[in-house]
């Protein structure tokens, strides 16, 4: 049970979780107590932790507003020692926090006046996905928190979210401040037990309880992605196949959650966003896959799409629902190959096409929204030369007749601006094809390792385009090679294919190039 102390110092109580992470906690903790008086208390709940986690925290125990929860058994999920420190919270608001992540400066202040000015239950602001240790940050979510994005929501006020069943899209429950009030009112807890991605099931409680949500796009939450630690958070740790169980378990509480509570149309809008984002995220992964997690993966998914209402995919994207109607029609894989490729960004329909059929609401998609397929061969010399065939999809793109196309490498790491080139497009009866060329010197990145996406864009007569992303032909093998420049200079070229057969050119210049270059496929062979 909590005390009276909280609210005696402030309106905020941040539930701290924790399970053998003496590493971490402390950074978690202290960007907690570093929010300020607005904090009544921090309440870590310790989930039975092995490792010195405990030992670890208590300095920071000389501040009063630290309280340490331990838990006799390990509840084996993030659910439970959540609860228990709802149960202990005793200030107005409860916010929650991973060991593993941090609160930036400032976090509660962009929160707390907003809850108690407009009088939310909810109050739900951005969340930044770091990519540790390279600290590449993104906005999670950024249709929902990113004004950048075309994010319509901060500085708005929804009274429940039957009008904005975007929402559904942010499935976080750290990212928000909640009026313990409301929470008990509705007795809202996290799932219980081993139960992974228990946020799913929360929020899914809230939305149902028909919260007074307010939206903000200031940064509360810092998600610390570490894809190279040596054990991986849940949502990183999708090489087994359970996880995929785990998260349609998760999914279909939620869709029961909202169904349960009289939210039919939100359950519709749930399924729909599964077919949209859950299926893709995970599909897309499937070539990393062997034999067996694929017919597992296959089975488990379409068991689950089976109990969908038919209303439920119909909301889903044109493409979505491509794929789950093709893992429906099929009880064995057939072809992922082929729907792995409609998870591209932006999606590719690959041939063969029979033109007797062509899929069901292809007529839908605007120009932009094609899923157009462009295969690329690529030579390396002291030019790089790359080859390109466009596929015609059903006719539709004779009809608004291709001219030209332009290439963009585009550098992921931003160590150089995107490399442009445009080409005219020549027929070839069923299709079109170009040839580009561009100086190999243009791609290295003064010592470090260049990784280039290979993107075009199909321009036609009446001035619109398709974006793609060009995709290696079957012709196209990985390879290496060596080009030495006229200035003596050598770089190290990688033709690269992913597993989505998406074409990538890795370019490294000097020693220090390759050296990272050997280096990444250390890493690789080593598992890390």
């Amino acid at each position: 049970m909590g005390s009276d102390m909280g609210s005696a110092m402030g309106h905020v109580s941040i539930v701290v979780i924790v399970y053998n992470d003496a590493s971490r906690i402390v950074s978690a903790v202290e960007s907690a107590l570093a929010q300020g008086p607005d904090v009544g208390e921090v309440i870590v709940v310790d989930d039975c932790s092995t490792d010195r986690t405990l030992d670890a925290l208590m300095p920071l125990t000389a501040d009063p507003r630290l309280r340490i929860l331990s838990r006799e058994t390990n509840s084996g999920g993030c659910g439970t020692p959540r609860n228990d420190g709802m149960a202990a919270a005793a200030s107005p608001y409860v916010m929650f926090l991973d060991s593993d992540d941090v609160l930036p400066p400032g976090a509660v202040k962009a929160l707390l006046p907003v809850a108690e000015e407009l009088r939310a239950d909810v109050v739900a602001g951005q969340c930044l996905r770091v990519e540790l240790p390279d600290g590449a940050t993104t906005v999670w979510a950024p249709l929902l928190y990113d004004r950048s994005a075309g994010a319509e929501l901060p500085g708005t006020v929804i009274e429940g979210i039957e009008g904005r069943p975007g929402m559904l899209w942010d499935t976080l429950s750290v990212n928000k401040l909640y009026r313990r009030a409301f929470l008990e009112e509705h007795g809202i807890t996290f799932p219980d037990g081993p139960f992974h991605y228990e946020d799913f099931v929360f929020t899914a409680r809230v939305y149902a309880a028909d919260p007074r949500l307010a939206v903000t796009d200031e940064p509360v939450y810092l998600w610390q992605v570490r894809r190279q630690a040596a054990k991986l958070s849940i949502s990183l740790s999708r090489g087994a196949v359970r996880n995929w169980q785990s998260r349609v378990t998760a999914h279909r509480g939620v869709v029961d959650v909202l169904r349960s509570a009289g939210r039919d149309e939100l359950a519709l809008h749930a399924q729909a966003k599964f077919c949209d984002y859950d299926l893709p995220l995970y599909l897309r992964e499937l070539p990393q896959r062997d034999r067996e997690y694929v017919a597992d993966w296959w089975r488990i998914t379409r068991e689950y799409l089976t109990s969908f209402d038919p209303e439920g995919i119909a909301r889903a994207g044109v493409v979505s629902r491509w794929i789950a109607e093709s893992i429906l029609a099929a009880p064995e894989p057939s072809d992922p190959g082929r729907l792995v490729e409609l998870t591209a960004r932006p999606p590719r329909l690959i041939p063969p096409y029979d033109p007797a059929s062509p899929p069901t609401g292809l007529g839908l998609l605007t120009t932009t929204e094609l899923p157009v397929a462009v295969d690329g061969r690529v030579r390396t010399g002291g030019s790089t030369r790359l080859s390109l065939r466009v596929h015609d999809l059903y006719g539709r793109l004779a009809e608004l007749g291709p001219r030209t196309v332009h290439v963009a490498l585009e550098e992921r790491s931003g160590c150089r601006p995107a490399v442009g080139v445009e080409a005219p497009l020549v027929s070839d009866g069923d299709g079109w094809t170009a040839e580009v060329r561009l100086s190999t010197g243009s791609l290295a990145c003064s010592g470090e390792l260049g990784v280039w996406s290979v993107r075009a864009e199909i321009r036609y007569a009446d001035g619109a385009a398709t974006p793609v992303e060009v995709r290696a032909a079957r012709s196209q093998v990985p390879r290496r090679s060596i080009v030495v420049r006229r200035t003596g200079r050598v770089l190290l070229v990688q033709t690269h294919i992913t597993g989505g057969r998406a074409l990538v050119l890795r370019v490294a210049g000097g020693l220090r190039g390759a050296r990272v270059v050997a280096q990444a496929r250390l890493r690789r062979l080593l598992g890390r």
